[in-house]
């Protein structure tokens, strides 16, 4: 099971009823955000969720509404006497970019550590997730995320029970274990089925439409997407600044087949976001405008 919440959805500026840009995916004990721009922690307090637990924070760029929030955070991380160290992923520049806000931030009890992204695409392993970096289409280097959960095949009882392999060996093997006997190897594959479903969600922002966008985001479970124009006519400002219209999000989601759509990252000029989701849906039926605090609780499907 995943819990997201997209904490904040604004773009540029904070605005009273709108937080810069930050979303935070729960698993299994473990938190990881994507973001922090200014306001993040008022929004993690407003939604009820603690920062305490956060292990991971990924960085799509590094203009100031998606990481001014990152000094701050520290510091309430290390009032919470956090010593846990705590992973920083990012485009190349991370590890300039944070000492640099870390004038403000100097003395912390826990350990960063930096994993910079050097290519086109990149994976990390956290606590059972997976997290794939690929790059984007913005005026800076900026990566999209696709964070997912992988699942087993279901455990073959008949196999195990045929292959007399001892009962004391079965949970391991269901859990990916090989397991050396006396009597042989045993291997995963042995005793479980094909692969199931797993979760996946996507987040994108700051960029314009690309193929690799459509590529990595391709049957997820649900895709966050920038929408930072409900107007038609601002599409030739979107192309000039980098950035996508609802519209030209929803296209990504239809050419991705993924499950559901929330558009973020909005104009400080755009006031009611619902006003637009009508056309949106006549593209992609499984369309929704973000706001601040919005949750998605995902779970397996049950084969």
């Amino acid at each position: 099971m995943l819990d997201i919440c997209l904490l904040g959805t604004g773009g540029m500026m904070p605005l009273p009823y709108r937080w810069l840009t930050s979303m935070m995916v729960r698993y299994n004990g473990m938190s990881l955000l994507v973001d922090c721009g200014e306001g993040t922690q008022v929004a993690l307090k407003e939604k009820g969720w603690s920062p305490k637990p956060i292990d991971v924070i990924c960085f799509t760029h590094y203009h100031a509404d998606h990481i001014s929030g990152l000094p701050g955070m520290l510091l309430t991380m290390g009032n919470a006497e956090r010593t846990e160290p705590l992973t920083l992923i990012g485009p190349k520049g991370l590890t300039r970019v944070v000492n640099a806000l870390r004038v403000i931030a100097p003395e912390l009890p826990f350990e960063i550590v930096y994993r910079e992204i050097t290519g086109p695409e990149e994976s990390f392993s956290v606590g059972g997730l997976k997290i794939e970096a690929f790059r984007v289409n913005h005026n800076v280097l900026c990566y999209g995320y696709c964070v997912s959960i992988g699942r087993s095949g279901r455990f073959q009882l008949e196999k195990a029970q045929a292959l007399g392999i001892d009962k004391k060996y079965w949970n391991r093997l269901q859990k990916g274990e090989i397991v050396d006997t006396e009597t042989g190897r045993y291997t995963p594959d042995m005793v479980l089925g094909a692969p199931r479903r797993g979760l996946k969600v996507t987040y994108v922002t700051d960029t314009r439409p690309t193929e690799g966008i459509v590529t990595h985001a391709a049957g997820s479970d649900l895709f966050i997407c920038e929408g930072m124009y409900g107007e038609p006519e601002k599409r030739e400002k979107a192309k000039e600044y980098k950035h996508m219209t609802f519209y030209e999000a929803a296209d990504l989601a239809r050419k991705a087949d993924v499950r559901e759509l929330w558009l973020t990252h909005f104009s400080p000029s755009l006031v009611r976001a619902e006003e637009f989701m009508p056309q949106v849906r006549r593209i992609f039926p499984a369309a929704f405008a973000g706001k601040d605090g919005k949750t998605a609780e995902l779970v397996f499907e049950e084969a």
